[in-house]
Parts: structure tokens; C-alpha cells; sequence
């Protein structure tokens, strides 16, 4: 045994083309942290969910390790050291997390009554590979209570082997478009507001009807996701107009696409890339619906397969070329950095992602009320919401650092305008 574990440190992992990013972002006070959770009827045991984490994360190697550091790279190392432990959750989740810490475990297992969440590092993966993480442990959690639970779709089989393309990064296979499309470069508006003290994570969720949001969007003629964009993109236009300005910018909101439903792949790590829809007030006002009109026709002309694999090819440029490969991993850090805070987080005004609809087994139903996911604690001063389904409860989490809460209160607004019951929850 103790030659089994020694060869089983040896196993490393190359980060995944955007996990490369999250590593260089790491601050005292910020780290790329997602929240991923699900609502059981039951009060939870943290014994048995305990258990259920110690069986569960065997099957899933990219996310029992720590991350390393190299000349040129960080990578990814199988992790040996006892945990991660299951501790009682906490009022401000997605709490910034030091490499070194956690006996170097990039993720957390919460619990509080029936809910079980699970935060991760994104250097790990996206919420996709979090969320087959999580249903596996909530799966075996059950199975330890004496239920009968199937395997299948986000449960993963805990006997089994990984499959191989569940740990490939899949971005390089696909990121061989002829043309590199150029990213959008122009300064976008920022909510200004009052930051919160250090390690203060304001969370609003809004709980209402799958059926009711879509049967609102139909009016539109637009998707849910459409439908939920243009009242995110409307709310930030309110919130512009209301705050002193000498001048209009454009309002834009980025939206992570998982590339999964566009190019084959069972990878467990990130396989996303963004979409910016946005709104430019100084074209004039807009109503509603043509917002509604403006977002449709975004996304169904950038929102496919060709313009996507364009996307991924220009995200893979840099990775391929020799020169940058070779160049010291500090220099790196430093331009990525510099990058990102002056280019990258200012195109955008708001985060939104929108996991869809949940499916768990059919005999693991009757065991959940809900899912809630987090997009953690945004890089600047501004809101990211997420957005999650199941059966037909639809939940809305937004999560922001600052104590202003204009944008979701505009948001929410135009929901029950528009004829929708929200439930609200908030930490605050």
C-alpha cells in the first residue's frame, strides 16, 4: 500500500486552457471560487456525508489534488493527505482559498440542516464537472442512509474507472477554427458602489415557477436564458441612469456558454468559453422588448458551433505559441494579471450563468427539493448572478461585495412587473 500511494503522487494534470487563468488571479483577499449546493429533505449527517466524500472523490482524480508550481506552469498533483473534511457551513460563502490550506484540497464540503454544498477552486473545473462531484457524493450520501439510488447522468458510477476523456482538456481538441475572431475591447459601464469589509459575500435569492419565468419569456418570443439576460441587461441600464454621469457606456453582460452541447466531450475540467450580450444606451433609449429583441439576436447569431470554435481557437493561441510557453511562469503571471484587470474585467458590467435544467435519477427525486449555484465572489465591484432548475423550481442566486443592492432590486422587479411570484432569501 504505501507503494501504491508513493506512485500515486507522481500523477500530475496540465491545467486546462482557462483554468491556466485562475491560479494568476489569486489574491489575499480573492480567489476564482464557485458554490454549488442541493436542498435534500432531510437534515443532513455529517458523519455519513462524511463517508459519502471519502468513497466519492476516488472517482474523480482532478479534483483529489493540490495545485504545484513549475518554472513555466503550475499543474495539478494527486493529493494524498487525509480530507477534504466536511465542516458546518458559513454565513459569506465562497470565501477566498489559500493553496497551501485545507491540507492543500482545492474544495470544500459544506453542510446546514438538508443542504449539502460543495465550493471549488475553478482551476479545477467548471460547474458542470462540480456538479457531477456533487450529485455523486449526494448519490453515495443516500445509498449510506439505505436508499436505493441509480447511477446516470451527473452520477457517476463510484466503482468504475475515470474515463480518459474525463480528464482531457478538451479546448485543444476543437481549437482549430482557420480564423481567430478578436475579442471585444471596449470599456464597459461598472456598477459603483460601497465594498463590503473583507471576506463579505452578499447573497439574494429569488425562488419562483420554471413554467411561469417561461411562459413570460413566450410572450417575448424569446428562451428563458434570453428572457432572464434582457432583464439583467435592463436592470443595469436602470442602474446607470440613476447614478450621476457625464456620459453613457455600453451595458454588457458575460455569459459563460458550456461548449459541451456544441462539441462532444465527457471532460470533467472547464470547458466553457463567454458571450457578451450588451445593450449601448447612447444609440438611443430602449424599451424592454427590444432589448428582449436585441439579446434573441445576439444569441442565436453568435451561439454556435462555428462562432465558438473560432472563440476557443483565438483562447488557444497563446498556449500553442513556443515563445510564450518558454517564457519564465513570474512573467507570465505578472502579464495576465495586468491583462486581465485593465482589458478582460472591464468588458463586462455584470456576470450571468445559467446551468439549465437539473436531471438526477428518477430514485433520487424524491429526496430533493432543490439546486442553488454561485458564481462566488466577483473579481471587481460588481454582481454576478447564477441560475439553476429543477422540476420546476427555478432559482435565481445573485452574489455580489457590495452593499448596494439596486441591480437585483430593479432585476426582481421587472420579474413580478411582468407577473412572476419570486420567494426572496438572503444572507443579510
Amino acid at each position: 500500500m504505501p507503494e501504491t500511494k508513493k506512485n500515486e503522487r507522481k500523477i500530475w494534470y496540465k491545467l486546462d486552457l482557462s483554468a491556466i487563468v485562475y491560479p494568476t488571479l489569486q489574491r489575499k483577499d480573492f480567489s476564482s471560487v464557485y458554490r454549488l449546493s442541493v436542498l435534500l429533505k432531510e437534515t443532513i449527517h455529517p458523519d455519513i456525508l462524511q463517508q459519502a466524500v471519502d468513497i466519492a472523490l476516488q472517482r474523480f482524480p482532478t479534483y483529489k489534488v493540490a495545485i504545484r508550481k513549475g518554472l513555466f506552469w503550475r499543474y495539478l498533483e494527486t493529493n494524498n493527505r487525509p480530507g477534504p473534511f466536511v465542516q458546518p457551513d458559513i454565513k459569506n460563502p465562497c470565501m477566498p482559498m489559500p493553496f497551501k490550506a485545507n491540507n492543500r484540497y482545492l474544495i470544500r464540503i459544506y453542510y446546514h440542516e438538508c443542504r449539502i454544498a460543495l465550493e471549488a477552486h475553478h482551476s479545477l473545473g467548471d460547474g458542470t464537472g462540480g456538479m457531477c462531484v456533487l450529485q455523486t457524493i449526494t448519490a453515495v450520501y443516500l445509498r449510506l442512509l439505505g436508499h436505493t439510488i441509480s447511477n446516470g447522468g451527473f452520477v457517476l458510477d463510484v466503482d468504475g474507472e475515470p474515463d480518459p476523456e474525463e480528464l482531457e482538456d478538451a479546448y485543444m481538441r476543437y481549437a482549430n477554427a482557420q480564423v481567430r475572431p478578436p475579442r471585444p475591447g471596449e470599456k464597459t459601464y461598472r456598477v459603483k458602489g460601497t465594498k463590503e469589509p473583507f471576506y463579505t459575500l452578499n447573497i439574494i435569492d429569488g425562488i419562483m415557477s420554471v413554467k411561469e419565468v417561461q411562459t413570460v419569456a413566450a410572450k417575448y418570443s424569446a428562451t428563458l436564458t434570453e428572457y432572464l439576460n434582457a432583464v439583467l441587461l435592463y436592470a443595469l441600464l436602470q442602474k446607470q441612469q440613476e447614478e450621476w454621469h457625464l456620459k453613457l457606456y455600453p451595458v454588457r453582460i458575460a455569459m459563460p456558454v458550456n461548449l459541451r452541447r456544441f462539441f462532444p466531450s465527457r471532460t470533467l475540467r472547464n470547458f466553457i468559453t463567454m458571450v457578451y450580450p450588451s445593450i449601448d444606451p447612447r444609440l438611443g433609449d430602449y424599451t424592454f422588448e427590444e432589448i428582449v429583441i436585441h439579446v434573441r439576436n445576439y444569441m442565436r447569431y453568435y451561439i454556435n458551433d462555428k462562432f465558438l470554435r473560432g472563440d476557443i481557437t483565438t483562447n488557444a493561441a497563446t498556449q500553442r505559441n513556443l515563445l510564450i510557453r518558454i517564457v519564465p511562469l513570474f512573467i507570465k503571471d505578472f502579464t495576465v494579471r495586468q491583462f486581465y484587470t485593465r482589458v478582460q474585467d472591464r468588458n463586462s458590467s455584470a456576470g450571468l450563468t445559467n446551468m439549465g435544467a437539473l436531471k438526477v435519477p428518477d430514485d433520487m427525486k424524491p429526496h430533493i427539493k432543490r439546486f442553488d449555484i454561485y458564481m462566488g465572489q466577483p473579481f471587481s465591484s460588481r454582481t454576478n448572478c447564477a441560475v439553476v432548475s429543477f422540476e420546476d423550481t427555478l432559482t435565481i442566486n445573485f452574489a455580489s461585495s457590495i452593499i448596494e443592492a439596486d441591480v437585483e432590486r430593479y432585476f426582481f422587479r421587472k420579474l413580478v412587473q411582468d407577473g412572476i411570484h419570486v420567494q426572496i432569501e438572503s444572507n443579510r
